[in-house]
């Protein structure tokens, strides 16, 4: 979703209607699953960095939080080596 112009912002709205801002800092396919770790697009300084996985769900896509624990250090453990390649 990065490109060489920039981030790439999405607004997300959660089940009691509430809209986020996030800012992507980089997706992730793997296992057949895209992945994005984002920040709040409001974020000053301190942040922390969330993984969402892309699911269908009625032929739409949305965005959840990863429950299973090896699941997440997986792809977390991809994300941060993704994130340091482009930094070099």
């Amino acid at each position: 979703m990065q490109d060489e112009y920039g981030s790439d912002f999405l607004t997300i709205e959660d089940e009691d209607g509430t809209q986020y801002e996030l800012e992507v800092l980089t997706t992730l396919e793997y296992n057949g699953c895209t992945y994005l770790a984002v920040i709040p697009a409001d974020s000053q300084g301190d942040y922390e960095v969330m993984i969402l996985k892309s699911v269908d769900e009625d032929g739409e896509s949305i965005l959840c939080a990863i429950e299973d624990e090896e699941e997440l250090t997986a792809v977390n453990n991809l994300i941060i080596d993704q994130l340091y390649e482009e930094d070099e």
